[in-house]
């Protein structure tokens, strides 16, 4: 858990005016206005809250966790957890502020509200065609007062691309995390973990593969999507941030090798300690009927208690409503970073919700002060690559996203944003942009990087909709 949060409140709430004060000078030329009042921008409605036991029945999970000694044998055999901060300090790749972001990058953020602040990765991975960024979560969200310790921290995941040619069967579908050294907002820098799962026997580990569409950093736990399709009915797997180990053998091998340990090249490794799998089977992603995939996650803390808020994805071009939901997590001390289970071991969706929005990449759920009820942000991709998405702000009674001043369309968020996620203590909305393609034929030809992981404040979104 973080540590220092008393000493810490008059500095979050500090930066957090700066940032509403910067957010409102980077909107004042917004012209904005409700979607009720602009005709033909494809307005998904109001959320259709789903009440009924057979709806709320798909949405049922079931909790897997490690045996805490098999979890310690491997501990042991691979020297002990290295720690987040020891991550930190052996952080070795730069990110490049917004300002010396390439245009293509820069073209990639929101045209309202404005990002506050903008990042984008290193050389190689700001073009890899071989990896996708796809989720964020911060240390906002491992704990209220914003740190981890004494470290204040950004997490990306990025998953292996299936569709990438030429690719070794057992690259694809790896998973990977970005853990970004926020501390000096002028100079971040990242270094690699690789998600792996431990072995029977608890002492080797072999490769975790999953979408990681979503991922939510909550207490000492890191919960991430897990890979879509119907091989198996793992919903989400669970990461224990204090069993990061470090690989000893420099190989493309994943697991026990001669002389150690190795980790596809990666130095670090974070091993799984469980998973939640549907109770109803493996999930469908083309039927808007059956189990959902889970496409994303996030954390709401405005909930009571707080809560893992998921979102379903269907294509941009399809109509199939998405669905969106909750689960609350455990309050027991000694299930710290868990969901809430019943006696046997079953979550159940606390609240659940359909949206017409099509293309949903993430979803967002946020109580204001003194509301009745949580305002749903909705992140809505095009369907074509080099374009805006929206941002919607959905509620049971009514749906509202900015307008663009210069084209009068909603199409003002990022592009092909993915997950979202607040941080709490500086009231900034995060996400990350996926593409870096070819101009022309999309995953062919030199790439041009288009992603950038960037903060819009909240009020500011807000502002923007009002």
């Amino acid at each position: 858990m973080g540590h220092g949060r008393h000493r810490r409140k008059k500095r979050g709430r500090a930066l957090r005016a700066t940032l509403a004060g910067t957010a409102l000078a980077l909107t004042a030329a917004a012209t904005l206005i409700s979607t009720s009042q602009a005709a033909g921008d494809n307005d998904p409605g109001p959320l259709t809250p789903l009440t009924s036991s057979a709806e709320r029945g798909k949405l049922q999970l079931h909790e897997n966790l490690v045996q805490t000694g098999s979890l310690d044998t491997l501990t042991k055999a691979m020297g002990g957890n290295v720690g987040v901060h020891g991550v930190l300090q052996s952080a070795n790749h730069p990110m490049r502020d917004k300002s010396d972001c390439d245009g293509t990058e820069r073209a990639a953020l929101p045209v309202q509200p404005a990002a506050s602040r903008a990042y984008c990765w290193d050389a190689g991975d700001a073009t890899t065609q071989k990896w996708l960024p796809q989720s964020v979560t911060t240390s906002g969200d491992a704990d209220d007062d914003g740190t981890w310790g004494e470290d204040r921290v950004i997490l990306a995941g990025w998953t292996h691309n299936d569709h990438k040619a030429g690719e070794p069967a057992d690259d694809k579908g790896l998973a990977r995390v970005a853990f970004v050294d926020a501390n000096d907002p002028a100079h971040l820098r990242y270094r690699w973990v690789l998600l792996v799962a431990p072995l029977s026997g608890s002492t080797d580990f072999g490769a975790v593969r999953s979408h990681i569409g979503g991922m939510v950093w909550y207490q000492d736990k890191l919960i991430v999507t897990a890979k879509n399709g119907a091989d198996h009915d793992n919903a989400l797997f669970v990461f224990d941030m204090h069993r990061i180990l470090r690989a000893n053998v420099n190989s493309a091998a994943v697991g026990k090798v001669s002389g150690g340990f190795s980790a596809h090249g990666y130095q670090y490794v974070l091993p799984a300690v469980g998973s939640y799998n549907l109770t109803g089977g493996a999930c469908d992603a083309t039927d808007d009927d059956h189990v959902p995939c889970f496409a994303s996650v996030s954390l709401d803390r405005t909930s009571t208690p707080d809560s893992l808020v998921a979102n379903e994805w269907f294509s941009s071009g399809g109509t199939q409503p998405a669905r969106l939901w909750r689960y609350y997590f455990s309050t027991q001390s000694t299930r710290t970073g868990l969901l809430g289970t019943d006696a046997n071991g079953d979550v159940d969706a606390d609240e659940a919700y359909e949206t017409k929005a099509v293309g949903v990449q993430g979803a967002l759920s946020h109580r204001p002060d003194g509301a009745s009820a949580a305002n749903w942000y909705v992140g809505q991709a095009p369907g074509a690559r080099g374009k805006h998405g929206t941002l919607w702000r959905q509620t049971a009674s009514g749906t509202e996203a900015a307008t663009c001043t210069a084209d009068r369309t909603k199409a003002c968020w990022g592009q092909h944003t993915e997950a979202l996620s607040y941080w709490q203590e500086t009231g900034e909305l995060w996400t990350l942009t996926e593409w870096a393609a070819d101009a022309d034929n999309g995953w062919e030809g030199t790439p041009i990087p288009e992603r950038v992981l960037y903060a819009v404040p909240l009020s500011s979104v807000d502002d923007s909709v009002d």
